[in-house]
């Protein structure tokens, strides 16, 4: 069959099998922080990237290229015919290319190199779109509230009034009170164009609010946050990234914006097109923003666009471990290419390639490394990540991993534990006196723990148990959700502006 010749470049930190696992089997808090108290009410999109599944070993050849060797083709035909599971298997045919596509395409060199399967495009395409059907907000949950913490520019919500600080009370009649936050959620979906009647409490009023849901591009989110400073987050390098960020550059600059923060943690990377968008509200036009070398030595140009935005004199970029590959193109452009970039936070990722995808009439796909990129001045981060000029860590807390506490599994006074750390760094974040940190568990960390289950009516008083354990997780999920003070990166960066 033919292929369909889908090429986009991808400059993105690609999680793999392994670490999607351990992912599963490990919470770490600073995601929980994103995923327990943020919810938004989308509809995942599916992108279709080809056609219809076909069984053909010979339509996933590349154009003009020779067939599978004779090897390979025996490999298949024994399992297909003579392998006592291949009846189990309805899908027998697919999932044996499959397995030979991901075992030819991984490398111990290259980790970025890597065969999807049509279900695996659809999903990475997502992941790095952001793209929902919805009205196009945040939310926190707490203590029993639905508080809107973000209205994307030009979403539904925004058109029809929507306010971040807005408490959700009703939607389509059904009080939020009586509704879980995934029942909330569940409610506002629905198909492209129908409408949800929606109440919101708000300076002690009820308004009520009928909007139109809509396609939401949520790759990035601006806001001032004074009369010059502003905030951009670029959450991924997506197809409207470039676009959602000039949006939002233009409506802080209606509103006095001459300095900026541009959030760049926990950001993977994304399209080199939208990279090369984004870099141009901030660089002159023909500035080099990145350099890609191929291995016969051929250097090709990303260069910036018109579009620079010149009423921007400061710009603080905060990053951290996993700000990667597209978003440290764009770190080290502008810090080489401008006087006024300060890079806050905690060294970057590290990730110098560039992959490119070639998608099958199938749906599946083919991702490569073509080359290596450079910053302008011929800095290779792969391996080393970028260090900031300002060294900001945020609490202990917001760095921990930990697995769930088994089911009767409890600590107290004068034990040693891995979770009596966690508690003890959680507890800190939260405000209460905490003598020590290192897991054993002492006086202080006793009148803490007894003091915060009698605030929130817990059993088990001076006992740390699973209960416990959430409870604690859960209020530094809304204080991190709730309380910008406690974002001591963000806040430094706030302090540096000010004092240029």
């Amino acid at each position: 069959m033919d292929e369909e010749k889908k090429i986009r470049i991808q400059l993105e930190k690609h999680l793999w099998p392994d670490e999607i696992a351990a992912k599963k089997r490990k919470r770490r808090t600073a995601l929980i922080l994103v995923t327990m108290a943020l919810g938004i009410f989308c509809l995942g999109l599916v992108i279709g990237l080809g056609n219809a599944p076909q069984v053909s070993t010979a339509g996933l050849q590349a154009d003009g290229g020779p067939s599978y060797s004779s090897k390979i083709d025996s490999v298949y035909n024994l399992l297909r015919n003579n392998w006592f599971f291949a009846a189990e298997d309805e899908e027998i045919d697919e999932h044996l290319i499959d397995r030979a596509l991901y075992g030819m395409s991984s490398s111990e060199v290259d980790l970025h190199t890597s065969y999807m399967s049509r279900e695996e495009v659809e999903s990475f395409t997502s992941s790095i779109d952001m793209g929902f059907v919805g009205i196009g907000v945040q939310y926190s949950t707490a203590d029993g509230l639905n508080l809107i913490t973000r209205v994307f520019h030009n979403s539904p919500a925004e058109k029809a009034g929507v306010l971040p600080g807005d408490m959700i009370y009703a939607v389509d009649g059904v009080l939020a009170s009586e509704l879980t936050s995934d029942e909330i959620a569940d409610r506002v979906k629905g198909k492209e164009g129908s409408t949800v009647v929606m109440q919101f409490l708000r300076d002690n009023e009820i308004i009520e609010l009928s909007i139109q849901r809509g396609t939401v591009q949520n790759t990035a989110y601006g806001e001032m946050l004074d009369e010059t400073v502003g905030y951009l987050q670029i959450y991924q390098f997506g197809s409207s990234t470039g676009e959602e960020v000039a949006g939002y550059l233009e409506l802080m600059s209606e509103q006095g914006l001459q300095q900026l923060i541009i959030d760049l943690r926990d950001d993977g990377g994304g399209y080199l097109d939208a990279l090369v968008s984004v870099a141009s509200n901030f660089l002159p036009q023909g500035t080099v923003i990145m350099k890609q070398v191929y291995s016969d030595g051929t250097i090709e140009y990303s260069k910036a666009k018109k579009g620079m935005f010149e009423n921007i004199h400061g710009i603080v970029i905060l990053v951290n471990q996993d700000t990667a590959s597209a978003a440290e193109v764009l770190t080290l452009a502008l810090k080489e290419q401008r006087e006024d970039v300060t890079i806050l936070g905690t060294k970057t990722y590290g990730k110098g390639t560039v992959q490119v995808t070639h998608t099958f009439s199938d749906g599946s796909a083919l991702k490569y490394t073509t080359s290596q990129w450079l910053s302008p001045n011929d800095a290779w981060v792969n391996g080393n990540g970028i260090d900031p000029d300002i060294e900001v860590r945020l609490h202990e807390v917001l760095y921990r991993s930990y697995a769930l506490m088994e089911e009767g599994e409890s600590y107290g006074y004068d034990s040693v534990s891995s979770y009596v750390q966690l508690i003890q760094e959680a507890l800190d974040f939260l405000g209460y006196s905490i003598d020590r940190t290192d897991g054993y568990f002492d006086q202080s960390t006793l009148k803490a723990l007894t003091q915060f289950q009698q605030e929130f009516g817990l059993s088990n008083e001076g006992v740390l148990d699973g209960e416990t354990l959430e409870a604690v997780l859960a209020q530094v999920t809304k204080k991190w959700a709730l309380d910008d003070s406690c974002d001591t990166q963000l806040q430094k960066a706030i302090e540096v502006l000010h004092e240029q």
